[in-house]
């Protein structure tokens, strides 16, 4: 049976019954329902160039094909722990027409058609209504997909895949958006947060990896908000949402106008010129914030966020003293330091929680805490700096 097929009779739940009792994740996957050759389609985000990554990062070589976490790029990373369960024909990926041909560089494995190309950025909102639309065209409206970024840690990834197992079967049934939550370590600024609400099942709570309503989606609190969000038990989202291509593009058409273009379009062939009519927004934004109701599964396989220099504190393996390295990096008296060196010996000597990224041309230094917001210092520096060279 394709996962996005609903079994007859096989389950009730609370949001679609209005009876608690939604037969557990667990129970569906071991039924064979969410075998590894079911039908689930992947988008991936992978657009922009990630400028909290400077000076690494740049238009000739963008975030995405950063090997920030381990041996290959990220988006390599991302496609790769996908398989076996949504194989390379199942996934689009959507990125910008200035870094394409790089991306799919890194990714040959990906179909052609398969790349969808914004003509300009348009924002994950736009980008996943075009994917939606797409896998709606070529698998059905009640095709299953996973929406994800591409710039994602994840240190466990048969887990990860085992918690996509779960958030799709509740995906297949409900119609709700899932979201991927995990648990929160720090009152961090930088993610959304989901408020927990009651459970879908009430022989499968939360606490034991059942999935639960989501009350609230706050995207990006101030530092008060994330603090008492996390304290009372709110989860990270984990940048995955799981849903039917129907599902989403319903809630989209009534919560996210800003991308009413391209689901009001009869065909998606002139994506250019609709792109023109499209506002950018992001899909946390533009969606999660105001749909008012959602799903959510936990997660626990050692995820993050490659978002800022910082972030590779717990996304990298660090020696003794805490401090993450890739390069010819030598510490000495040295804590809680990050270092990227290429083509020179980086030697760090009595400091602490410094980032230090050396490249032909350009040496960059500042600490750890200074470097998770750049844009205040690339507003400052002339053009050549700014922007290195495409050897740097």
């Amino acid at each position: 049976m394709p996962i996005g097929d609903t079994p007859h009779g096989a389950w009730s739940s609370s949001a679609g019954t209005g009876v608690a009792g939604t037969l557990p994740a667990e129970q569906l996957a071991a039924s064979g329902l969410l075998a590894a050759d079911t039908a689930m389609w992947a988008i991936v985000f992978a657009g922009g160039i990630g400028s909290r990554f400077w000076p690494l990062s740049s238009p000739h070589r963008p975030k995405q094909l950063l090997r920030l976490v381990g041996d290959r790029p990220l988006i390599a990373d991302t496609v790769a722990r996908l398989h076996p369960l949504v194989p390379a024909e199942r996934i689009l990926v959507l990125t910008s027409a200035d870094i394409a041909p790089a991306i799919h560089a890194a990714i040959p494995e990906i179909p052609a058609a398969n790349m969808l190309v914004e003509p300009r950025p348009l924002g994950t909102a736009a980008a996943l209504a075009w994917g939606a639309r797409e896998v709606a065209r070529r698998a059905g409206p009640n095709a299953l997909l996973c929406a994800l970024h591409a710039d994602l840690a994840i240190a466990f990834p048969e887990s990860f895949r085992h918690t996509l197992r779960q958030g799709a079967a509740v995906a297949a049934r409900e119609d709700l958006i899932v979201a991927v939550g995990v648990a929160t370590t720090r009152p961090d600024t930088g993610f959304g947060y989901l408020e927990i609400g009651d459970p879908l099942s009430i022989d499968f709570p939360l606490s034991s990896g059942g999935p639960a309503l989501v009350e609230r989606f706050v995207e990006k609190p101030d530092p008060a908000v994330a603090r008492a969000m996390s304290e009372e038990g709110a989860l990270w989202h984990s940048g995955v949402a799981l849903a039917r291509a129907s599902v989403l593009l319903d809630a989209m058409a009534r919560h996210t106008p800003e991308v009413a273009p391209l689901l009001e379009a009869e065909t998606l062939r002139d994506v250019e010129a609709l792109a023109e009519r499209v506002r950018s927004i992001s899909l946390e934004r533009g969606l999660f914030e105001r749909v008012g109701r959602m799903a959510v599964v936990p997660g626990d396989f050692g995820w993050d966020d490659v978002g800022t220099w910082a972030s590779l504190k717990r996304a990298r393996d660090l020696d003794d003293e805490g401090n993450g390295a890739i390069g010819d990096v030598h510490f000495v008296d040295a804590t809680g330091n990050v270092v990227h060196a290429e083509g020179a010996s980086v030697v760090l000597y009595g400091v602490e929680g410094l980032l230090v990224v050396s490249l032909p041309g350009i040496t960059f230094v500042t600490t750890l805490d200074r470097a998770a917001e750049l844009r205040p210092l690339l507003d400052q520096l002339p053009e050549g700096v700014r922007t290195p060279p495409s050897g740097a």
